[in-house]
């Protein structure tokens, strides 16, 4: 009897190691929201009018606000379970940076310092990606902002945004990217070359990145919907640059995003060798967000829309998360 009472406690105190451990880590969350509209028509385009009270997806000020608080309750339920709330939160296909700023000024989210890195893209859809971080945890130091060029013009797509910012807590340094690359429509030869180039830049820009005179330098972490799996042949491009934080997730089948009744994983951290040596990922399921499959076994996460129908949801993909030192 005693020493299974001892074993139970050297569990619990593993337990409470490995919590303690999470709340003093970096908590990075990348999430592809999905077509995260404002609710005005604005001129720009088909799917700024799409997604307008006036436009076939109905889409009003409640559902948008809807789509906010969920958001919100998600972000809130990543805190419980990590201890602490994200300090870094990249997302695409965002039309806006009003979208983000009201998301944050009418939730419970203003209550804690976030704020927003942003800039109007080119992309043919009207969607961007960007940054949210936690002005009491991290120093902004640099942004910038890369447009892929393919057969020797800018790509009307999305821009990969690059933010360099200092933990000060312990003034380690990190290189984040935010990506949202360009997806297979159309078919993935008559895609390749486009995607090929995009691949080209991010590894351009990570080679451009370097240590800093003053601090600690931990390195990059790419995160994003990469629009692959990580078999494609694309990110033969990172290697010697970049590691799979997610690979593992990949060998056991997991996945962000669901189709015919198949996880696919095609949003990932790539990060360099001494943020992969500590620092731990994982996908998120939230129990709230995700509903049962009609024609497979299983669930997959539950969409704002299916087609024109309106299910509530946020997106069809799920969240990952990268936990660094």
């Amino acid at each position: 009897m005693m020493k299974r009472l001892i074993f139970v406690l050297v569990l619990c105190a593993a337990g409470m190691d490995a919590a303690a451990g999470e709340r003093d880590s970096l908590l990075t969350v990348f999430w592809n929201l999905e077509n995260f509209f404002d609710y005005h028509d604005g001129g720009n385009g088909d799917s700024d009018r799409e997604f307008s009270p006036e436009g076939k997806r109905r889409w009003t000020s409640g559902r948008f606000y809807s789509k906010c608080n969920l958001v919100a309750k998600s972000i809130f339920w990543m805190g419980e379970r990590y201890g602490h709330m994200p300090d870094v939160i990249g997302v695409a296909e965002v039309e806006n940076r009003s979208v983000l700023s009201r998301m944050l000024a009418s939730t419970g989210l203003r209550k804690f310092d976030y704020a927003v890195v942003h800039r109007e893209s080119g992309d043919r859809r009207g969607i961007d990606v960007a940054l949210l971080y936690r002005k009491d945890v991290l120093e902004l130091l640099d942004v910038s902002y890369h447009v892929p060029e393919y057969e020797g013009r800018q790509m009307n797509t999305r821009d990969m945004l690059h933010v360099r910012m200092r933990r000060m807590s312990d003034g380690r340094i990190y290189d984040f990217i935010v990506n949202h690359h360009p997806s297979k429509f159309g078919g993935a030869r008559e895609s390749e070359g486009r995607r090929t180039a995009v691949m080209k830049s991010l590894r351009a820009l990570c080679d451009s990145l370097t240590s800093v005179p003053e601090g600690i330098y931990e390195g990059v972490m790419a995160m994003g919907d990469f629009n692959d799996t990580p078999s494609g042949q694309q990110f033969l491009l990172l290697e010697g640059a970049l590691k799979n934080a997610c690979s593992a997730a990949y060998e056991r089948g997991e996945g962000t995003i669901r189709y015919e009744g198949r996880w696919d994983l095609i949003d990932m951290f790539w990060v360099s060798e001494e943020i992969y040596s500590s620092s731990r990922s994982e996908i998120l399921r939230i129990p709230f967000l995700m509903t049962r499959e009609k024609k497979h076994p299983g669930e997959k996460p539950l969409r704002t829309y299916s087609g024109p129908r309106y299910l509530g949801g946020v997106s069809d993909h799920c969240p990952v998360v990268l936990m660094a030192r």
